[in-house]
This record gives C-alpha cells, structure tokens and sequence, in this order.
C-alpha cells in the first residue's frame, strides 16, 4: 500500500509537468525535485536493494549530465533536462528503451500537430494557445516526456511493485 502510494507521485508529477509546459512553457524545478526526493523512499518500499537503488541513482546522474550538455548545446530546455533525469531515476537503465522510445514517438507527433496548427493561422482568446500556436515559440516537450516515462512505468522495478500493490 505504501508502495502504490509513493509511486503515485510520478504519474501525477509527470502529467503536472506536461500541464505546466504547454500553460506556461516551463517545469518548475519544484517537480523534478520532488520526483527525485520520493524516488528513494518508493524504491526502499519496492523491495530494491541498497545496491540497485545506487545503481538507479548513478544511471539518473548520467542521464542529468548527457542532457546538460544538450541543455548546453540548446537541443531542449533546462525543466526538460531536470524532468528527464528525475524520471530516468525511476525507469533505470532497464526500462530506459521504452522511455526513450516512447518520449521519442510522442515529440514527433506533438511537433508535427504542432506543425499542421501553426499552419492554420488559428486565432483564439486563450492566450496560453495563442503563445503555442506561434510558428517561432518550441515545443512543450514535457508532454513527450510524460508519455515516455508512463510508457516505461511496467518496465521499472520500482513502478511495477507500486502498480503490483494496486492490483493486489
């Protein structure tokens, strides 16, 4: 139960996240810092040991300097590279394909909605829309990694021992 309970913060942070940046075009660093605070205690409920949490942890610090450096090179924003790495702590290295795969599959189709709207000209009274729907504005890339990152969820120890405690 208290297992089900931690891991309900990443479903709920992850969909924050991706609220968030397409309102706003950011990620408050408020949520990658608690995805990665309640990591450790959800990981200890799970059952994973000392060991594979260290190696939940070092895989999750590799993946927050491979996106610094792509931070760096303005390949994507800051709150997407801090989101990622947090939620990279919950898949680890075994559930990292489907992540990738699935952030993968959902920014290209978020970029080419994108794409067909801001063809359209629409013109709408919201202004969180009117900012989405201009053709120089990126995208809000936190709604691909939220997708990514829930795609993996059965994949990672850590969020199949809370889904297992659900359905139990």
């Amino acid at each position: 139960m208290i297992t089900s309970l931690l891991c309900l913060a990443f479903p709920l942070l992850l969909i924050y996240a991706a609220w968030h940046d397409v309102s706003t075009m950011t990620i408050p660093n408020w949520v990658s810092i608690s995805l990665a605070a309640v990591f450790v205690p959800a990981a200890f409920a799970a059952g994973l040991s000392p060991e594979q949490i260290g190696w939940h942890l070092v895989f999750g610090a590799a993946v927050l300097i491979g996106c610094a450096v792509l931070f760096y090179l303005n390949v994507f924003g800051g709150g997407d590279a801090k989101v990622i790495a947090a939620a990279s702590l919950w898949t680890g290295l075994g559930a990292s394909a489907p992540f990738v795969l699935g952030m993968a599959m959902a920014g290209g189709a978020l970029a080419g909605l994108l794409i067909v709207l801001r063809r359209m000209h629409i013109k709408t009274d919201k202004p969180w829309l009117s900012r989405l729907l201009l053709p120089e504005e990126g995208a809000p890339y936190a709604v691909a990694i939220a997708f990514g990152a829930l795609m993996a969820a059965p994949a990672s120890p850590v969020l199949a021992a809370g889904m297992a405690g659900v359905s139990a």
